[in-house]
């Protein structure tokens, strides 16, 4: 069997954090923007950060696992 979960969740989470798709932090206008579908280089630091927060704590800290035969 194998581990789906890392793989998975890192997709998921790379869609939903896309700066720019769902929301944006900071924004170009405000400091939180919702579909913009624009970006600018801070919020792609600060979603990186997210996303690696967010991936490291469901992996290693929850220990999220998704077998598949």
């Amino acid at each position: 069997m194998s581990d789906w979960a890392p793989i998975l969740l890192g997709v998921l989470l790379f869609i939903v954090l896309s700066p720019g798709l769902v929301f944006q932090i900071p924004g170009n206008t405000k400091h939180f923007e919702f579909g913009s579908l624009r970006t600018n280089g801070k919020a792609v630091i600060v979603h990186t950060l997210l996303f690696f927060a967010v991936f490291t704590i469901l992996i290693l800290a929850l220990h999220v696992r998704i077998y598949m035969d």
